[in-house]
């Protein structure tokens, strides 16, 4: 039979090989991303942990040129409403997507409760451009329900703290919704 001084001798040769290769901060620290939320009109914000209690919903769009740069031809003009269920909600950030007819994106930008204005206490609103290659091709316009305005330490920044829940990437041209 083995003496077990010499199984404890091995593992710590082991973990003091992985220790000096750099692996071993590795094993305690794992980022995650949550899976992004179903795009429509009228959504209910997602968090990462929970629902922070916010709807959003687009109100309208239009194609039209920009006031200041009618050169450039038609662009996606929206308006936003954010409404607030409780008395503080924390900021909040939606990628908003002009998508054709097969919900494909193509164009995003983040939209931000913290850059519209009170319509009352707990409804805010606001507008917004988006500048599609081909503007034509919008069937509508969709938000994605994740909060991206939520970003928290990765390993990378901080791997003593292991690492969290991200929101999903951005939605980015040519990506499905």
């Amino acid at each position: 039979m083995a003496s077990p001084w010499k199984a404890i001798g091995g593992l710590t040769t082991v973990v003091a090989i992985l220790g000096s290769s750099g692996c071993s901060g590795q094993w305690g620290c794992s980022d995650t991303y949550a899976e992004r939320g179903s795009a429509d009109v009228r959504v209910e914000v997602e968090g990462t942990q929970a629902k922070p209690g916010v709807s959003a919903e687009i109100l309208a769009w239009e194609l039209t040129p920009h006031p200041q740069m009618p050169e450039d031809g038609d662009q996606v003009h929206f308006i936003v409403r954010f409404i607030e269920d409780n008395e503080y909600s924390p900021d909040i950030g939606l990628d908003a997507c002009a998508v054709d007819a097969d919900r494909v994106a193509l164009d995003c930008a983040t939209v931000s409760s913290s850059e519209v204005w009170p319509e009352t206490d707990r409804v805010l609103s606001g507008d917004a451009w988006l500048r599609p290659v081909n503007p034509e091709q919008v069937a509508e316009v969709l938000l994605v329900p994740n909060n991206m305005a939520e970003s928290g330490r990765t390993c990378e920044m901080d791997r003593k703290d292991d690492g969290g829940t991200h929101p999903p990437r951005h939605v980015a041209a040519g990506d499905q919704l």
